[in-house]
């Protein structure tokens, strides 16, 4: 006769095995403990990093912090949203800045797409040297049934470009004369374009035709530095969005040096902080970080990486990270 004890413990072995019969078995063949999920490694599964504005102030040493840290986790590409040098109408010092860039991107394991920002397009200086040097200022690719949009959100006509160059001189102007206070008064400063930018018509028709050569590809990630849906006349780019409409896409921006997620038409739009600029702690997170995308049969999932967190195999912040402020909470007054 089987007293309750040992009823009770009958009755627990068979919840176990019920519930093993559901979820698989936890012993391989050979006998190897494991749970019942196979290897996470599905031929269509890959991984990519975004990183964040450098500028208004890059503070020494983050960004190559960054690539280091880049290439302990080794993602399959890099991608970034802009920004990425301070911006000169000397084309001297515009290459010098260029110069530095590469000197420290080039260290990357894995190839860097660049994406431009006001700092790096918003100028007729600042154009041509990116058109001369560095190509396309928009431009789309495909990686293992993914397409990528890279935004140029600063894109205007000749006439338009040569306004915004005299408009940012003199409300520079009045920032050195006046301080920054009165420089966000500025009609460069206050314009709907200052945080929403502006996309032309062939740089829409560029990417309507890409997003319509491929029909049907897993996810769309659009890339870009200013939020040109906060614009409700910018057509160009809401054309965009209702050519993805059916589709599961993600935006990457940045711009304001604040990291904030937001929800836009039921899908991801989000404001990433800075990799090495300016800390905005008024517009999101003020942290430095890199964002980790992995993309499978599944979807698509998101990790935000502080660099403070990122450590080598000795426990510590690869070399060149000691003594670095990467979070505002952190920084000393003034930084």
């Amino acid at each position: 006769m089987i007293n309750w004890y040992s009823r009770s413990a009958v009755m627990a072995v068979l919840a176990c095995v019920a519930a093993l019969s559901v979820s698989g078995p936890l012993l391989a063949e050979g006998g190897i403990p494991h749970t019942h999920r196979p290897f996470d490694a599905a031929p269509d599964k890959f991984s990519f990093a975004v990183f964040s504005d450098l500028t208004g102030g890059e503070r020494e040493g983050v960004f190559e912090l960054a690539v280091a840290q880049l290439n302990l986790l080794r993602p399959e590409f890099i991608l970034s949203v802009g920004d990425l040098v301070e911006g000169s109408d000397e084309r001297a010092e515009l290459d010098a800045q260029w110069d530095s860039f590469f000197e420290r991107a080039n260290d990357a394991r894995a190839p860097v797409y660049l994406v431009g920002g006001n700092h790096d397009l918003l100028g007729v200086t600042h154009r041509a040297g990116w058109e001369e040097r560095l190509g396309r200022r928009y431009y789309h690719f495909v990686y293992k049934d993914v397409l990528f949009l890279a935004l140029d959100t600063d894109d205007f006509d000749a006439a338009a470009l040569q306004e915004q160059t005299d408009m940012r001189r003199e409300a520079y102007e009045v920032a050195a004369n006046e301080g920054w206070a009165a420089f966000g008064k500025t009609p460069y400063a206050t314009q709907a374009a200052s945080a929403a930018g502006n996309l032309t018509e062939a740089q829409s028709a560029y990417m309507l035709e890409a997003i319509a050569d491929n029909p049907d590809v897993r996810h769309t990630f659009i890339l870009a530095h200013k939020a040109p849906w906060l614009r409700e006349d910018l057509e160009a780019f809401s054309a965009i969005e209702d050519a993805l409409a059916d589709r599961p896409y993600t935006v990457f921006h940045g711009h304001k040096h604040g990291y904030k997620p937001q929800k836009r038409l039921g899908r991801d739009y989000i404001q990433l902080g800075t990799t090495g600029g300016v800390f905005l702690p008024n517009n999101g997170l003020a942290m430095d970080h890199v964002v980790w995308v992995t993309v499978d049969g599944e979807g698509v999932d998101i990790a935000v990486l502080k660099l403070s967190g990122i450590l080598d195999r000795t426990g510590a912040l690869p070399p060149g990270g000691e003594g670095l402020c990467l979070e505002h909470g952190d920084c000393p007054p003034g930084e």
